[in-house]
């Protein structure tokens, strides 16, 4: 590989500002690594809310196969100041919105592909996806619903060559509140609807405090507490809170429950007047880690110097979409640090190392 090459064409996606509120710039990072890829290939393209994706894959007789790997990498990233879409480097660091999550593992996800997919003797394809950021639904998720599948994948988010093979399900909910408006100076006669959200939202973070520190367990994020109420001098009369819950498979509270019921256990925290709703309920993901094809990836890590360990992410991703179905997926990537901050960068040292053992894992995973 040649990884000054690479960063060249590396640092022209990430110059792309390919956030969801920009369609065009969508498009044109998916048309780049299109591109990368070059001709020679089935290119099917999918559209799902706006977000295009594409899957591409060798010629195959009798239409789209049953891949036995499918590489899955998005190009989307979330907003960031413009000077973060001028990529640059600092030694081993290549800076820049989307360096770490997750264009350059992206990227070299498809660089492997292109090398080798015509010679493998199974089929493989490269999933390029533009709505990761924004739940997954209308790309990854979106072509598994229009018969993509496979036996195995592997999602280019950053792990510095670990293998993630569990993360944690996301639950997206409000609580309403609503009370009686009344002038504030005689409060008695109305019914103040944020008191009665913020003691549901406190009952609530009795159960799941702010971690300390890490730690695997589920986690409730207050992310805004609203109402329509505009005046000083007046109780409000109605309020609303939203909140970002990640569990752990072992939270039987959130696994495995239907929204309904995710709904009626949150309802078992609030004050009366104040009433959940599920904008979102997705599953925990996990992969078996006595897998085969988990097993070589870790030995074609291990090659390579790193030490290939299990990891758990908080976070979720779009394997999860593929654990709904009973196809194991795991996230292996290159290094880094600082994703959605302001200083996000990948490390450069771990992208040469990241493209033999993705090739040397293609290369030596048994074909049944």
């Amino acid at each position: 590989m040649d990884v000054e090459a690479f960063l060249d064409v590396a640092e022209s996606l990430i110059a792309i500002p390919s956030t969801a509120d920009r369609p065009r710039e969508l498009e044109r990072a998916l048309e780049f690594v299109l591109d990368f890829v070059g001709p020679g290939f089935t290119v099917e393209r999918f559209e799902s809310g706006g977000k295009p994706s594409a899957l591409v894959y060798p010629p195959h007789e009798g239409g789209r196969p049953e891949f036995r790997v499918i590489l899955n990498g998005h190009v989307d990233v979330v907003p960031a100041l413009p000077e973060q879409f001028r990529p640059r480097r600092d030694g081993d660091r290549l800076y820049g919105r989307g360096a770490q999550d997750m264009k350059v593992s992206a990227l070299v996800l498809a660089q492997v592909f292109r090398e080798l997919a015509h010679g493998l003797p199974y089929p493989v394809g490269l999933q390029v996806v533009t709505d990761e950021e924004v739940g997954g639904k209308d790309g990854t998720e979106h072509q598994l619903r229009q018969g993509v599948t496979a036996g195995f994948v592997v999602i280019g988010e950053f792990s510095g060559l670990r293998v993630v093979h569990q993360s944690k399900g996301i639950v997206v909910a409000r609580l309403h509140a609503v009370g009686h408006a009344a002038h504030s100076a005689y409060q008695w006669y109305g019914d103040n609807a944020l008191l009665k959200l913020q003691r549901s939202v406190d009952n609530l973070l009795a159960k799941y405090p702010v971690p300390p520190a890490e730690e695997w367990r589920t986690t409730v994020n207050l992310a805004r507490i609203d109402t329509p109420n505009q005046a000083f001098n007046q109780v409000p009369a109605v309020a609303e809170a939203w909140l970002d819950i990640r569990f752990p498979p072992e939270d039987t509270d959130f696994n495995g429950r239907t929204a309904e019921e995710i709904a009626a256990h949150l309802a078992t925290f609030c004050e009366p007047g104040v009433t959940p709703s599920i904008d979102r309920a997705d599953p925990p993901h996990h992969a078996d880690p006595e897998g085969p094809e988990l097993l070589a990836l870790q030995r074609a890590a291990r090659d390579q110097g790193y030490s290939g360990d299990l990891l758990r992410k908080h976070g979720a991703a779009d394997g999860r979409f593929y654990y709904q179905r009973g196809i194991d997926a795991v996230i292996f990537g290159v290094g880094g640090d600082g994703l959605h901050g302001p200083n996000e960068y990948a490390d450069i040292t771990t992208i040469a190392p990241y493209h033999r053992a993705l090739t040397e894992f293609l290369r030596t995973l048994p074909t049944g």
